[in-house]
């Protein structure tokens, strides 16, 4: 057999023996999900969680040094454990169909199947 192939089959091997490490999002991770991070214990996960409803999704990960007990050490350890979804604006849904019959005035739109025009 080749090099090539002895390379490749090493490489195979090693990425099913070790599987990649789990990220966890930060925005959007649960108290026992954030447990599970290495130094985190349940008071650090409430106080990322307080931190995350009282002033929203986090814009970094470096945000999480606002949380109290997180400082830089223990964040560079983390960093490689966690992940973040980017926030971003909502956009505005199209008007759906039901919503273009009903009139600006607030006049009730006509029934499916009754005539649109006024009664003489």
């Amino acid at each position: 057999m080749t090099k090539a192939f002895w390379a490749l089959a090493l490489a195979l091997v090693a990425s099913i023996a070790i599987p990649a490490q789990a990220m966890v999002n930060i925005n959007t991770a649960t108290k026992d999900e954030l447990i599970a991070l290495s130094g985190i214990g349940p008071a650090k996960a409430q106080a990322i969680l307080d931190y995350r409803k009282l002033n929203g999704p986090f814009k970094s990960i470096d945000d999480l040094k606002n949380v109290k007990g997180i400082g830089a050490k223990r964040l560079e350890k983390l960093r490689p454990e966690l992940s973040l979804t980017p926030v971003t604006a909502k956009v505005a849904a199209a008007p759906s169909k039901a919503d273009a019959r009903v009139p600006a005035s607030g006049a009730k739109a006509p029934a499916r199947g009754e005539d649109a025009k006024p009664n003489k």
